[in-house]
C-alpha cells in the first residue's frame, strides 16, 4: 500500500497509529528475523539491494528474494554456488542462473538501457569466470555489454585486432590475474575509464590475485581505478554507474 493511502486511512479513522507506522517502515526496511532489507536502497542510491550469497544459507536467501520479490524489486545474487542455487525452491518465474559466474537475476520490470556501452575485457580466458560477473551485472542493469575475451599482454597482436571495440565503449572492465598488466595497456589506448578487477587466477607468487593488485594500483597509466580481487560484481556496479553519468 502507498504511503499516501496508508495516510488517508490514518486521517479517516479506519486505520490506527501502529498499524500506519508499521506500514510506513516496511516502504524503507522489513526485517525478517535473519536479515533486514532495505526496501529504499533504490530511491536513494539509484539501485535496489543486491543479494551476497556467499556466507548465507539457502534459507535465507530464499527469505530474502521473497520479500524482494513481494516489493515487486529486481533481483540480483552473487556469490551463489551451484549447490545453494539447487537448494532454492519457489524461485520467480524466469529467474535466470549462470553457474560460471555464480549470479541469478530476475527483472520484475525491465531496466532502462543507455545509449552508450560497456567493454568488458580479460586477459586470459581463467579470467572469464570474474569477467561475466562483471558483464552479467552490467546487463541486469540494463546495459549494453561487448565482451572481448583472452587478449592479454603475452599476445597483443590480438588486443590491437579489437582496438575499434575497445575504444567504441563508453568505459572498461579489464579483467587480469598473473601480474596484472592489461589494464595498464589499454589505459594507454583508450580515451575512456578503465576499471581494473585483479584475479587470484596465477602460480604462487602471484599470492591469489594480490601481485596483480599490486600491479594495477601502481599503473603508470591515467585513469585507470582498481576494484579487489575477483570482485567482477564491483566493476560492473562501478561501469553502470558511470555508462548513466
Amino acid at each position: 500500500m502507498a504511503i499516501e493511502d496508508l495516510l488517508n486511512q490514518y486521517k479517516s479513522g479506519t486505520l490506527d497509529l501502529a498499524d500506519a507506522l508499521t506500514g510506513i517502515r516496511a516502504h524503507y526496511f522489513e526485517d525478517i528475523g535473519h536479515t533486514i532489507i532495505d526496501h529504499d536502497r533504490k530511491r536513494r542510491t539509484g539501485a535496489g539491494e543486491v543479494i551476497f550469497g556467499e556466507g548465507k544459507s539457502a534459507d535465507q536467501i530464499a527469505d530474502i528474494i521473497s520479500s524482494l520479490q513481494a516489493k515487486n524489486s529486481n533481483i540480483l545474487v552473487t556469490r551463489l554456488h551451484p549447490d545453494k542455487y539447487a537448494a532454492l525452491t519457489d524461485l520467480p518465474q524466469n529467474a535466470s542462473y549462470h553457474s560460471n559466474a555464480q549470479l541469478l537475476s530476475w527483472h520484475a520490470q525491465p531496466p532502462q538501457s543507455p545509449s552508450t556501452s560497456i567493454a568488458v575485457v580479460t586477459a586470459g580466458t581463467s579470467d572469464i569466470n570474474v569477467a561475466e560477473e562483471a558483464a552479467l551485472t552490467a546487463e541486469f542493469f540494463g546495459n549494453p555489454v561487448t565482451r572481448i575475451f583472452d587478449v592479454g599482454v603475452a599476445g597483443l597482436h590480438r588486443l590491437l585486432s579489437r582496438l575499434d571495440d575497445l575504444r567504441e565503449a563508453r568505459v572498461l572492465i579489464v579483467v587480469a590475474g598473473m601480474e596484472g598488466a592489461l589494464p595498464s595497456v589499454i589505459g594507454g589506448l583508450v580515451d575512456k575509464p578503465v576499471i581494473a578487477v585483479p584475479t587470484s587466477v596465477g602460480y604462487g607468487a602471484a599470492f591469489d590475485g594480490v601481485a596483480a593488485l599490486l600491479g594495477m594500483l601502481t599503473s603508470c597509466a591515467s585513469g585507470v581505478s582498481v576494484v579487489n580481487i575477483d570482485n567482477g560484481f564491483g566493476a560492473g556496479f562501478l561501469a553502470n554507474t558511470i555508462n548513466r553519468l
